[in-house]
């Protein structure tokens, strides 16, 4: 699964990425801190860069594991639009409540728990059946 790299967007894809991700990201009720913190930015942004986000005044920074992370989210939150194509506040709800596969621990808590994108991406293998089939049969593939 090849994956764009920072360079290959232009400014104006940067802000309309950064943009689309910190929608999602409200749309998951999510305190500033806590934004930060499933970015991976709580070392490199202040709480107060938030809104400079949101609108669209900075793009995010270059990183390669933050370009990891945004494709999850955008990859959860694609999946939530699917799953819950005409309630917002389901989507929402889903990231918040406990869930058997996660040992009745939240969505949200089993990213907050990992500081790796390694949390977003179990997430995004719970609810995205398609990537989780296709990391599956990457893995298999590997170990033959």
């Amino acid at each position: 699964m090849a994956q764009k790299a920072y360079s290959d967007y232009s400014a104006d894809d940067l802000k309309a990425l950064t943009k689309g991700v910190m929608n999602f990201l409200d749309s998951w009720k999510l305190p500033a801190e806590q934004v930060l913190e499933v970015l991976g930015l709580e070392k490199a942004a202040k709480k107060r860069h938030i809104n400079s986000y949101r609108v669209g005044e900075k793009v995010f920074p270059e990183s390669p594991e933050l370009m990891v992370r945004l494709d999850h989210i955008i990859g959860i939150a694609d999946a939530l639009r699917t799953t819950f194509p005409f309630s917002d506040s389901m989507r929402s709800m889903w990231m918040h409540k406990p869930h058997r596969r996660f040992q009745k621990n939240s969505p949200l808590s089993v990213i907050l728990s990992d500081s790796t994108p390694n949390g977003l991406l179990k997430v995004r293998m719970e609810v995205d059946c398609a990537y989780g089939y296709a990391i599956s049969e990457a893995l298999q593939a590997q170990s033959s």
